[in-house]
């Protein structure tokens, strides 16, 4: 059950950051167009920052600790890239325009969903 609320939750931020930062959008062709893709684009989201994120910070240890952490935006800029290149492989309709759509986009992302997950329990009542 937590994985689907993380899945939702992250949908919903990514729905959010397509109505706030330019140059991140849906373009779906109607409601239900629209969800199906932010729920895809989430899990693909997903399962890139579960692969590639540890794999990146193991090895770029040295920019993280020369760049006092800031480097760790880079990194997330650049998996949303590759989110969306992803994407249009998969011929959806989320698209992300350059480097600075996607370094805003997952700023956006991660605010909103550490925000959701603040109100939103992983477990939703599961003991």
């Amino acid at each position: 059950m937590g994985f689907l609320i993380r899945l939702a939750i992250t949908a919903v931020a990514l729905w959010i950051t397509t109505l706030i930062v330019p140059g991140v959008e849906v373009t779906g062709r109607n409601g239900f167009n629209t969800v199906f893709t932010l729920v895809v684009v989430a899990l693909i989201f997903g399962v890139v920052n579960a692969v590639l994120k540890p794999v990146v910070k193991v090895f770029g240890c040295v920019f993280y600790l020369l760049t006092l952490g800031l480097f760790a935006l880079v990194v997330n800029a650049l998996l949303f890239l590759l989110t969306d290149l992803i994407a249009r492989g998969l011929d959806l309709s989320f698209h992300v325009n350059g480097f600075w759509a996607a370094f805003w986009g997952a700023i956006v992302v991660a605010v909103v969903s550490w925000l959701i997950s603040v109100v939103v329990p992983d477990s939703l009542g599961e003991r």
